[in-house]
């Protein structure tokens, strides 16, 4: 035992001097949701389910209050209601409050509606996405709640973004289950009037040896996302529809290779997919399949080799993910060269974190990777039509969202180049 700790502290010690990144953003202090009540809704937050529906999720401290959501279209006249469920989680000697969902709609879209939760405390608002183009996506991962989160967050909410997307590491928990309730209360003034879309990474697997042996338990319960509606067995991996959009969140942690429910669930949702509906696909999963950094450096791969021939396929236009603290773009790639019918991906686990960013980028840099820099941001991609979206990523910079990167990206689907013999 002794000789097998000692080696689990080398190896440890050996994984940490291969890069240094600078110095880690404090956590902030623990919120306390401001409520007069007991009844009084928490961590409000709202996610996309369907064609013209959301999903309403908060957490009560009663557990006696009713799933129910009022809603309308002038604030203070709700004329419309809608009834859900609740759950809650037990975890070592924590106990959550009560996790309330509520799916509302049919829904106008690019509208904004009034609702009030349980029937009690204050009026929230969101506005639905649009049901064509153009759309506009702020796109963030591992956010964690620090410093750096809370200027990533004032920059997003300054934006006109319709959906937010992350691709894992949401709260940096780390089972400090008390860090979920705060993480909630951080973003709920921008996730209880759009919706945010998410992923897992490992920080949500929350594990321990022998005590804990059931994964995402936190996850699954405050963070449900619409995978049975998209003919998905599990909450970590799921499908989506926005104007002329399919968008594909993966899980890097759920099985992936071939013969797997992922897989084989993969395969099916992107055969489905009508290019003529929505001419743009994006994946998000949380650990890179490219990476020039020297941060987890090849922990994507076998999920590339695995399901990458699926996304090359099917003319997967972006794919972004997190996990590496630091923002980097690849052009266009399949198989580990440069492809031109390939996805572009993109790197951009730079929200926040509570880890230092990870700044060790390999020399000399890949002729396929455009840019890369350690630090701390946000990307916001706009899909004017069905051949041309913008992207730009927006450095933190001294309370300023300066934008450091940002490319015009053309549409895999109507590309003569990239016909059925390529494949």
């Amino acid at each position: 035992m002794g000789v097998l700790l000692g080696l689990m502290i080398l190896l440890l010690a050996v994984y940490a001097s291969a890069y240094v990144g600078p110095p880690a953003p404090e956590t902030l202090p623990n919120l306390q949701q401001n409520t007069s009540s007991d009844t009084d809704p928490q961590q409000v937050h709202v996610s996309l389910i369907g064609e013209n529906q959301m999903r309403i999720t908060w957490i009560t401290s009663d557990t006696n209050v009713s799933s129910v959501v009022e809603y309308g279209t002038s604030p203070g006249a709700y004329n419309s209601s809608a009834k859900g469920e609740n759950t809650s989680y037990t975890y070592l000697g924590y106990r959550s409050g009560q996790i309330h969902y509520v799916i509302l709609g049919p829904l106008e879209a690019n509208t904004i509606y009034y609702y009030r939760c349980g029937t009690y405390g204050p009026e929230y608002s969101f506005k639905t996405p649009r049901s064509q183009f153009p759309i506009t996506f702020a796109i963030v991962g591992d956010l964690g709640q620090t410093g750096q989160t809370n200027s990533t967050l004032q920059h997003i909410q300054q934006t006109n973004y319709d959906v937010l997307l992350l691709p894992g590491d949401i709260s940096h928990a780390d089972t400090q289950q008390p860090l979920w309730d705060s993480f909630g209360m951080l973003v709920q003034p921008l996730a209880s009037t759009r919706p945010w879309m998410v992923t897992e990474g490992e920080h949500e697997i929350e594990t321990i040896p022998i005590v804990i042996t059931t994964e995402f338990i936190s996850y699954n319960a405050r963070w449900r996302m619409p995978f049975e509606e998209s003919g998905s067995s599990s909450n970590l991996y799921y499908s989506f529809e926005v104007a002329g959009v399919h968008i594909v969140m993966l899980g890097s942690f759920a099985e992936y290779k071939q013969n797997s429910d992922q897989y084989e669930w993969l395969q099916a949702d992107l055969s489905r997919v009508n290019k003529t509906r929505t001419p743009w696909i994006i994946v998000l999963f949380h650990v890179p399949w490219y990476n020039s950094n020297a941060a987890h450096r090849g922990e994507g791969d076998d999920m590339r080799a695995a399901m990458e021939p699926l996304l090359y396929g099917a003319k997967v236009d972006i794919a972004f993910a997190g996990h590496v603290h630091a923002y980097e773009r690849f052009s266009r790639g399949y198989m580990n060269t440069s492809n031109a019918c390939g996805a572009v991906h993109i790197t951009i686990g730079d929200g926040g974190s509570t880890k230092s960013l990870d700044s060790d980028f390999l020399d000399p840099q890949p002729q396929w990777s455009l840019f890369r820099e350690a630090s701390f941001g946000h990307g916001e991609l706009t899909i004017y039509n069905a051949t041309h979206a913008h992207w730009s990523w927006h450095r933190n910079d001294d309370n300023a969202s300066i934008i450091a990167d940002e490319t015009w990206i053309n549409n895999l689907s109507l590309s003569s180049n990239c016909t059925v013999e390529h494949y």
